[in-house]
């Protein structure tokens, strides 16, 4: 019994494994991406002038005005992709730790047959649920029978063991609904910057073009003026969508903590309350 949660352990440092590598091959890619993007897309000729890209974009083409910001809105749009590849593999995960059916219901059902103190039916009910939940409540419930059997367990040692036990299941649970966070998280921050040194370069460019000799070159401050302006807008995309997803996601973590403490709480009631 002792060596029981062992191949739970490994199993989470193999989850935790195969979510280092899928970050490290997803950024640069989404980079790649939005280097292709900008350059094939947002660069194509039919947006400017004589559809030649070295020309002013034409009138109200977005497309065109985009490419004007320079090679960093390439690195924003990748950005993004980044903050929307992350943010659809974490609402995946998360949604796979909630179970296969609501989880205010399967919570419902769980405390139900832990009133009625049919253990069994909650640990069948849990088999059915699958995922973090129901993992976590489930090794509880185990926890719970080892320690009714256990006869040299008074009442308060036993809640403690099943209290120590709940709070062991969810240590190893929710790391894996956290991981690749701090990359989103980290993205609000960097898209800002990111932004902020394409608005700089854009304006090098523009008093650049007013510090010509003669007349100020009216292109050249436009185009610095337009790059200014995209990289600032670009880099607060990304960082909206950041935050925005961010918080989405950390509330849904919320919701499945609250209802593994819920589902904990019940447990540990139901054993004081019957073994009074």
């Amino acid at each position: 019994m002792a060596n029981a949660p062992k191949p739970t352990t490994v199993k989470k440092e193999s989850s935790s494994s195969a979510s280092n590598v899928f970050a490290t091959f997803v950024i640069p890619i989404c980079i790649v991406i939005g280097f292709c993007v900008w350059r094939f897309v947002f660069g194509e000729g039919t947006n400017f002038i004589d559809g030649d890209r070295e020309k002013l974009p034409l009138p109200g083409n977005y497309l065109g005005t985009a490419y004007k910001g320079g090679p960093i809105v390439a690195i924003l749009v990748g950005l993004l992709l980044v903050v929307i590849v992350f943010s659809i593999e974490r609402l995946i995960v998360i949604g796979k730790a909630s179970g296969k059916t609501s989880l205010d219901n399967f919570i419902r059902k769980v405390q139900g047959l832990l009133s009625a103190g049919n253990i069994e039916a909650a640990k069948a009910e849990c088999d059915k649920q699958q995922g973090s939940v129901a993992n976590v409540i489930k090794s509880g419930l185990k926890k719970y029978s080892e320690v009714e059997a256990d006869t040299n367990m008074d009442v308060e040692q036993s809640i403690v063991a099943i209290q120590k036990d709940v709070e062991e299941a969810t240590a190893l649970e929710m790391p894996m609904l956290e991981q690749n966070l701090t990359v989103i998280a980290t993205l609000v921050s960097i898209g800002t910057l990111v932004g902020l040194l394409g608005t700089v370069t854009g304006m090098i460019r523009a008093f650049a073009g007013l510090a010509n000799s003669g007349a100020p070159d009216q292109s050249a401050l436009a185009v610095g003026i337009s790059e200014a302006l995209i990289n600032t807008a670009t880099g607060i995309l990304v960082s909206t969508v950041a935050i925005i997803m961010y918080n989405v996601l950390t509330s849904k973590i919320d919701k499945l903590t609250y209802a593994i403490d819920e589902a904990g709480f019940s447990i540990v009631q139901t054993y004081a309350s019957s073994h009074k």
